[in-house]
């Protein structure tokens, strides 16, 4: 299974344990509205946090990209305050797992 069907298919599932799973110990995840940089254990509140919403809604996602190095994804989002973006995001591999991710959104509405 690629890395881009194991992470549509935990958040289609919300499953926070499953998507953790595929995140290195040492991964930065930058934020798309702010350029701030997180640690997994940081991702890992805010993740935890949409995934429990139900307003968090990946309305429809699609593989740009992927290899052993890299994927690209692109996907249309829902948040809790009724908006919507098209966001972007790159995310570096390493051993299998997610080590840098960056994401970049236009907002819809």
């Amino acid at each position: 299974m690629t890395m881009y069907d194991k992470l549509k298919q935990t958040m289609s599932d919300r499953d926070v344990n499953a998507y953790l799973e595929l995140v290195h110990e040492d991964a930065v995840f930058v934020f798309h509205k702010t350029g701030n940089e997180f640690s997994k254990s940081d991702w890992a509140g805010m993740v935890t946090g949409m995934m429990a919403n139900d307003k968090f809604i990946q309305d429809s996602t699609r593989c740009v990209y992927e290899n052993a190095d890299i994927l690209v994804q692109h996907a249309f989002m829902s948040y809790p305050d009724d908006s919507k973006e098209a966001v972007m995001m790159v995310a570096m591999l390493k051993d299998g797992k997610i080590i840098r991710m960056e994401t970049g959104a236009t907002p819809l509405n």
